[in-house]
């Protein structure tokens, strides 16, 4: 078995050896926490029947559990109200003999720690694939011992070196461009034998990968984010690990993965968990199958698994200080997991927001999960966000049909949105043309710049929190294929010798600089919009014939501001009524052209040119 020491980790437990394949986790813990329980899995060589005591008032030994497998402790400690931080010895004894020391730390909190804000509709998200955006640190694109030792730009699923020091080196360009908050793909060790770049393979749960950099690395990352006014959102994965991941060689439980650890396929039916006519056949295989072989599912229902998932996400958030946190394929998770694991962390950090994925283009799907829903069944979820695919959907839709066809083309906009009612919280979505598991936007729209801008358009100025995959900004897409080694495509300059890059500006098309051009201005109008962060929607729906076909019209507000969007998908220019929107819009309203930096006064009809979104602010 790989032996494994954590003495190079900023606040990990120290440790007086004995045997040298020692493994305390949690790494470290915090005094002042909301629960002062704490469980550590402790695991070296034949630990069965070994007692452990605590030698140092302020942390208490409450229960000590012997795993299926010898070499496993789980220890139940209380942390006192009063704890001071420090170093905390443990004794294991077996047999009256000590046999191993750890010196646990608990470490002191940031200040405000508990009430930590958290990313909202002010917010928004970009979304990178850190092996794909820029190599800041080349001496680290192999390491030596690792089952994966690929390096090639070149293949679509080998690692292609980008790292954590890249993206750090490039915050500048980030929060210049506008976004406020930056979602990586999981950074944490996937040692893996293929395919590993993606990060959602975990072969260790409190360790950054080598290959992206270190915990002090992406500590660094957090605390900078949170420096410049932005938020670092963590992709967490609740119900699968790798299949290289250390604790595959020898469990502490049979039960610790379904299936007794053999692969047993999920049937990806999420309808399964609300479905009132379900089998017990088909819920099982949904929440407890296995993904692919490479990713055993986690079993849940083992209570020492439930706390070890809890406290790693909890672990995370105090270390990295994380802003938010996005949850990897959230209905493969056991329902009742799912609660208890939002739970838990929102009882910590009660402002987090927490975005689940739950890919289905039915709201009422989608909606089942949101915090303050009432569903049929009784269930309560906690979570408060999820991403909105059943809108991303009518997007892609929207902008490819003829809109003359009877409820297609904007008309799949306005009638998904309609759907709102079934949502206890709809201002709590997460919008996106795209993200890492499907067709880029650009793709999508089938390379036409107009409709991408009216797409990205929509979505900053529509209800919710927008998402942008890296690269959209200057026109990235997927012409080759649907393969997730394509779309998750290079970031232009963010290696030496670049032809292109785009950081700097250097050897970008016309094209490609205007839509950054783009993103920047519509970005940092939405920084200061009222009506965006906080506003009402009302829309009209898209007529069906005349001067209104392919015309969609909408409005943010509050009491103060007013914000009224036009997007005409017409190949020519459209004169709308102004009148059909007299309830919101005054006759004579004067107006800004926000992206034509115009002033204007409205008369009975509105030119709206052709293929166009316009942004005017009532003024």
């Amino acid at each position: 078995m790989k032996k494994v020491l954590f003495l190079g980790l900023l606040f990990c437990a120290s440790f007086s050896l004995i045997s040298q394949d020692l493994r305390v986790e949690p790494l470290n813990w915090w005094v002042g926490m909301k629960n002062p329980n704490l469980q550590l899995l402790i695991k070296a060589k034949d630990l069965q029947g070994g007692t452990v005591s605590s030698t140092k008032a302020g942390l208490t030994v409450k229960k000590v559990t012997n795993g299926d497998s010898p070499n496993y402790l789980f220890v139940d400690l209380v942390v006192a109200p009063n704890a001071q931080a420090g170093t905390y010895p443990l004794i294991i004894k077996k047999n009256g003999k000590v046999v191993q020391t750890i010196n646990y730390s608990l470490e002191a909190r940031a200040k405000g720690s508990a009430n930590r804000p958290s990313y909202s509709t002010k917010d928004v998200i970009y979304l990178i694939t850190p092996d794909r955006f820029a190599n800041g640190n080349p001496a680290n694109d192999k390491v030596a011992g690792m089952r994966d030792m690929s390096l090639n730009r070149g293949a679509l699923y080998d690692r292609h070196g980008g790292d954590l020091r890249g993206i750090l080196d490039h915050l500048d360009y980030i929060k210049n461009m506008g976004f406020t908050a930056i979602w990586n793909m999981p950074e944490v060790e996937n040692d893996q034998t293929l395919e590993s770049y993606h990060g959602y393979g975990i072969t260790d749960h409190y360790k950054i990968d080598r290959r992206f950099g270190t915990n002090e690395d992406y500590r660094e990352l957090g605390m900078k984010t949170q420096a410049n006014g932005m938020y670092l959102i963590k992709d967490i994965i609740l119900n699968h690990c790798g299949s290289g991941h250390w604790w595959m060689e020898d469990m502490p439980f049979k039960d610790w993965i379904n299936f007794g650890g053999k692969f047993t396929s999920t049937t990806h039916r999420r309808e399964t968990v609300q479905d009132p006519h379900v089998s017990k056949y088909d819920a099982k295989l949904q929440t407890e199958g296995w993904f692919v072989p490479a990713m055993p599912d986690l079993n849940q229902k083992n209570p020492f698994m439930q706390q070890y998932i809890i406290q790693n996400t909890i672990w995370w958030i105090e270390y990295a200080h994380l802003g938010g946190l996005r949850i990897d394929t959230y209905p493969y998770s056991t329902k009742e997991f799912a609660t208890m694991w939002s739970d838990a962390v929102l009882n910590e950090y009660p402002n987090l927001n927490m975005v689940g994925e739950e890919w289905s283009s039915n709201p009422i799907i989608t909606s089942y999960w949101q915090r303050g829903k009432v569903n049929r069944d009784g269930y309560k979820s906690s979570l408060p966000a999820l991403m909105d695919f059943p809108l991303q959907n009518a997007i892609s839709e929207a902008m490819n049909e003829n809109d003359k066809d009877w409820g297609k083309g904007l008309n799949k906009i306005y009638s998904v949105i309609s759907n709102d009612l079934v949502y206890a919280n709809p201002d709590n979505l997460v919008v996106f043309g795209d993200n890492h598991d499907m067709s880029r936007i650009y793709t999508q729209v089938k390379h036409d710049q107009a409709l991408l801008k009216m797409a990205m358009t929509y979505i900053f100025t529509t209800r919710g929190i927008p998402q942008v995959f890296y690269g959209t900004e200057i026109l990235m897409s997927n012409p080759k294929s649907s393969e997730h080694g394509e779309i998750r495509g290079d970031f232009p300059g963010g290696w030496a010798g670049d032809a292109k890059n785009a950081f700097t500006g250097a050897n970008l098309t016309a094209d490609e600089k205007a839509m950054q051009d783009f993103f920047k201005k519509i970005l940092s109008w939405r920084k200061g919009s009222e009506a965006i962060h906080k506003g009402k929607l009302l829309h009209f729906g898209p007529e069906n014939s005349g001067e209104g076909n392919g015309v969609y019209v909408y409005f943010r507000y509050t009491s103060t501001q007013k914000v009224m969007v036009v997007l005409n998908k017409n190949t020519d220019a459209r004169n709308i009524d102004l009148s059909h929107y007299e309830e919101i819009l005054p006759a004579g309203a004067k107006a800004h052209n926000v992206m034509e930096s115009s002033d204007v006064v409205f008369g009975k009809t509105l030119n709206v040119p052709a293929k166009s979104a316009q942004i005017f602010e009532i003024r």
